[in-house]
C-alpha cells in the first residue's frame, strides 16, 4: 500500500477514534459524534479494517471486513467496539481490561482472485509475510491477515490453520479447489 499509506497524522487519528470508541463501547457508554467535517479528507474515504486488541502481545479480540462500504473512521470504530465485545473467541472486554489493551489497525486493500492450479501451485504463489489470505468453500469463507505469518511462517500450517478456521479440515486445501484471494494491509499501533 505504499503509493498510498496514511500520513503519521491520519494514523494517529485513527488510533484515538479507535480508543475512544473501545472505551465507550466496554464502558456502555454511546459514541460521541464523529465530527466528520472535522477529520482529514482521507479518513472520510470509504475503507476496510481490521482492529486487533491485545494484552501484552496476546490477543484479546480482532474483527474486521475484507470490502469497504462506509468511511474509514467510522469502519474503525465499528471495529474497535466490535472486537472488545463481539469476538466469540474471547469474553467480552472488562472496563478494569481497558488500561492493558494495546489497539492495532490494518487497513486492507481490496481483495483480489489468486489463479492457481493445485496445491503446489497455490504454495508457490501466495507470498508469506505480504498477503493476507482469504479461503472459501461455498459459503464458508476465512481469513488470515498478512500478519499472522509471524506465528504461522510455513505456508502449508498457514493454510492448514485457515482451513481449520474457516470450520473444515485442515487439508482441505490439498484436495480440493478453493477460491482464494489475496490481499495486503497497512498495519499501526499504539
Amino acid at each position: 500500500m505504499s503509493e498510498d499509506q496514511l500520513t503519521s497524522e491520519e494514523r494517529i487519528v485513527l488510533l484515538a477514534l479507535a480508543r475512544q470508541a473501545l472505551e465507550s463501547g466496554v464502558r456502555g457508554n454511546p459514541l460521541p459524534p464523529l465530527g466528520f467535517e472535522e477529520l482529514p479528507a482521507r479518513l472520510q474515504e470509504i475503507g476496510a479494517t481490521f482492529v486487533t486488541l491485545t494484552i501484552q502481545s496476546q490477543l484479546r479480540g480482532c474483527i474486521g471486513i475484507l470490502e469497504p462500504y462506509r468511511s474509514l473512521a467510522d469502519d474503525v470504530r465499528e471495529h474497535a467496539i466490535a472486537a472488545a465485545l463481539n469476538d466469540y473467541r474471547f469474553p467480552r472486554v472488562q472496563p478494569e481490561e481497558l488500561p492493558q489493551i494495546a489497539i492495532e489497525i490494518s487497513r486492507l486493500t481490496v481483495p483480489r482472485p489468486l489463479d492457481y492450479d493445485g496445491p503446489e501451485d497455490l504454495l508457490a504463489k501466495i507470498r508469506p509475510g505480504i498477503d493476507g489470505l482469504v479461503l472459501r468453500d461455498g459459503a464458508r469463507r476465512a481469513t488470515f491477515l498478512p500478519q499472522v505469518w509471524e506465528k504461522l511462517p510455513d505456508p502449508a500450517d498457514f493454510l492448514d490453520q485457515l482451513c481449520r478456521k474457516m470450520g473444515t479440515p485442515a487439508d482441505l486445501w490439498r484436495h480440493k479447489q478453493l477460491a482464494v484471494e489475496t490481499y495486503q494491509v497497512e498495519e499501526f499501533h499504539e
